[in-house]
């Protein structure tokens, strides 16, 4: 997914005129020749501020809960905990706002949730420090993958139907459980479906935030949101020096580095390119996987390309012009800063609104993506079997041997793509 594999803008793109970031086109001519950097002051817009804002807030009222569970099965101390969190959230920031404002994407960087899940069943097996020395083998893999050039290059010869299917599938949860919350909180999902359809028929831009706000003021009016008091000093790190074990290697770095790669980094690479950027899969990865060896003695277990949290700030709702979107890539950062620093005090106001509210909230952000992965997926006839098994897969949600639907999306697509693929040239021979 580098710079010689673009997937087709849709045609609302065609109608701006934009030209996808990331493909030298940043801005205008500058005075030596090549394209003008503009300032991301100049470029910044409430819309794309707010994606990442969204984007923060859904990794830190879901995700962020297994990592605490994880911490609780490693019956880690509270200074332990803290400084996992704090390295989750720090690692996140410096990498989104960094790639964001480097590439002029909106690269969306997040901790690695399976990966958290894994570490759920198997920190406890193993002293912390040789947890640690797992953590640190695993950033360095990552990196050398993906600086190799060896994952983008398989990612580059997926179909394009396929990921697109797959992106469908990650996303058509999120659009469910805007609908299946209807149950539970009628009159926040209510609020939110129609301000976001009536505001966007005037401004696309602004559909998102207005929905959010009307979800929050629904939900408080009825319900309430209960925001308990927060430690409000900083979060501390703490250092532990790094073990290594076979075991250690085995247990902890052989499932975290290959479910990270598979049911986080291909989809994150996915959503950049199905909304038209063109990633350099050596860069992102590379900074991505040296970030969470950096940040391993701190209890950073992983950091890695978002998928879900990506669409939030890929779309048109961040910006109509795809070059101004990375401006929510660089506000994402920002505020995973901000929770990373003020740890407990901010993660308690995250995770304060209710899940059902959090549910809508992301569902509607991602209403535009999902519609818009969709039809990519179905519109080559004639690889819309394959995308349809990746879609139906991955939305599935099926998970065989650790490795979640996203992946399993991706194979079962190919697989597909290549069985017609070779019965077609078949039947052409003869």
């Amino acid at each position: 997914m580098s710079g010689d594999s673009p997937l087709p803008l849709d045609e609302r793109r065609k109608e701006h005129g934009a030209v996808p970031a990331g493909a030298g086109a940043a801005g205008r001519p500058g005075r030596d020749g090549g394209p003008e950097r503009r300032g991301v002051v100049r470029d910044a817009s409430l819309s794309a501020v707010l994606a990442g804002l969204v984007a923060v807030v859904v990794s830190c009222s879901g995700p962020l809960m297994i990592v605490l569970a994880a911490a609780d099965a490693g019956r880690l101390s509270n200074e332990q905990t803290a400084s996992w969190v704090w390295a989750a959230c720090v690692g996140s920031g410096v990498t989104c706002a960094a790639l964001s404002w480097r590439t002029r994407m909106p690269v969306i960087t997040a901790f690695s949730t399976p990966g958290a899940a894994v570490l759920v069943g198997s920190l406890g097996a193993y002293p912390y420090a040789e947890a640690i020395g797992a953590f640190l083998v695993t950033g360095l893999v990552m990196a050398l993958v993906g600086m190799t050039g060896a994952f983008g290059w398989a990612m580059r010869r997926v179909p394009p139907g396929v990921v697109a299917g797959m992106l469908a599938g990650v996303l058509f949860s999120f659009g469910a459980g805007v609908f299946s919350a209807l149950d539970s909180i009628p009159v926040p999902v209510l609020a939110s479906l129609v301000t976001y359809f009536a505001v966007k028929r005037w401004s696309p831009r602004y559909a998102v935030a207005c929905a959010l706000f009307a979800a929050v003021l629904a939900t408080a009016a009825g319900p309430g949101i209960h925001v308990a008091a927060g430690d409000i000093t900083p979060a501390v790190p703490v250092f532990t020096a790094p073990d290594f074990s076979l075991q250690a290697m085995v247990g902890i770095a052989l499932p975290l580095t290959v479910v990270t790669m598979a049911s986080q980094n291909a989809p994150g690479l996915a959503v950049l390119t199905a909304f038209g950027y063109r990633p350099d899969d050596r860069t992102l990865i590379g900074v991505t996987g040296l970030t969470t060896a950096a940040l391993s003695p701190f209890g950073g277990h992983g950091i890695n390309l978002a998928a879900i949290t990506a669409a939030i700030c890929t779309g048109e709702e961040a910006h109509p012009d795809p070059r101004r979107r990375y401006v929510a890539g660089v506000a994402c950062g920002f505020f995973y800063l901000v929770t990373g620093v003020c740890g407990a005090a901010l993660v308690g106001l995250f995770t304060a609104p209710p899940a059902d509210l959090v549910a809508v909230v992301a569902g509607v952000a991602l209403l535009g993506a999902f519609s818009t992965s969709l039809a990519q997926a179905v519109a080559d006839e004639s690889g819309r079997d394959a995308a349809v098994v990746a879609f139906l897969t991955t939305a599935s949600g099926v998970t065989l041997g650790g490795i979640g639907s996203a992946c399993w999306g991706l194979v079962l697509g190919l697989a597909t793509h290549g069985t017609l693929t070779f019965r077609h040239r078949a039947r052409t021979r003869r």
